[in-house]
């Protein structure tokens, strides 16, 4: 501390201790050289609380993300504004951690369901397609099982680029949280373009990029808010596959299928009996 502002705290905690004030909140070792001379040097205690923050390191803090201005009139003209810039994104290149090649989305940048996932695998990479591997089929069995084709919907990962690893092959792994907020400003634009009336976020994955904690299981058959948009999370095709292999999966494509329905519902789309009966017989 420099010699003027050892006086300037000097007397302020002069002034202060004329009033009778005992104690001052101050670090602990913060007095250095604006001890008080000849004085009694007013008493520095931090309440317990106080010590305890003081010896805590501080809670991260999630910056707000700033949207993308892409250029174009149409919703279409947007999302392939946001595409172009992608290719050469300088936050994500800059990582290290991510491959090359970008996969954005697929669907109608009109559509009112919009489906997040979490990164393109091997076969997205190579298709630049999201969701057209195993887990895109599957998904694309539950859109349709729906009454839906992936052309009515808008398909789109948390993470442009599939995440690296060392002697990768076909082997993929979900992205950090470092990778997914340098792609964030994409997803967040293109739900601002696209304004869905329902966003499904397919896996934890996912759900946590949008800021949503907790495990699948805990945060599913319920609609929370994103930004003023219902969003219903649910399990990731891959998890259903999983769990097929396991024990059939059952459990698994029932409580994804009870999540659609729910999200079949607010989006005022039709539901047959055959539909909402849909593995209540296996439940039995």
């Amino acid at each position: 501390m420099s010699t003027a502002a050892a006086a300037l705290l000097r007397d302020h905690l002069l002034h202060r201790q004329s009033k009778g004030e005992t104690h001052v909140l101050l670090r602990p070792g913060a007095f250095g050289k604006a001890a008080i001379s000849g004085r009694p040097e007013p008493k520095v205690e931090a309440p317990v609380a106080a010590r305890e923050s003081l010896e805590r390191p501080p809670e991260p803090t999630k910056s707000r993300v700033s949207l993308l201005t892409p250029s174009g009139n149409s919703n279409a003209e947007k999302i392939a504004s946001l595409v172009a810039m992608a290719e050469t994104w300088e936050p994500a290149r800059q990582l290290g951690s991510l491959r090359q090649t970008m996969v954005f989305s697929v669907g109608d940048p009109n559509a009112k369901l919009m489906l997040i996932g979490e990164a393109p695998g091997a076969e997205e990479e190579r298709q630049r397609e999201p969701f057209v591997g195993p887990a895109g089929q599957k998904l694309t069995g539950i859109l349709k099982a729906m009454g839906l084709e992936r052309s009515q919907v808008y398909i789109s990962n948390i993470c442009k680029f599939r995440p690296a690893m060392d002697n990768q092959g076909s082997a993929n792994r979900a992205p950090t949280e470092q990778e997914m907020a340098a792609c964030l400003p994409f997803v967040l634009t293109e739900i601002d373009i696209l304004r869905p009336q329902v966003i499904v976020a397919l896996g934890a994955t996912a759900s946590k990029g949008l800021g949503l904690e907790g495990s699948v299981g805990r945060l599913r058959g319920q609609f929370h808010e994103f930004q003023g948009t219902p969003i219903m999370v649910t399990y990731h095709p891959s998890y259903i596959l999983r769990e097929e292999k396991m024990n059939g999966g059952m459990q698994a494509k029932r409580q994804v299928w009870e999540d659609m329905l729910q999200v079949m519902e607010r989006l005022g789309l039709p539901i047959s009996e055959k539909q909402r009966g849909f593995f209540k017989a296996a439940a039995k």
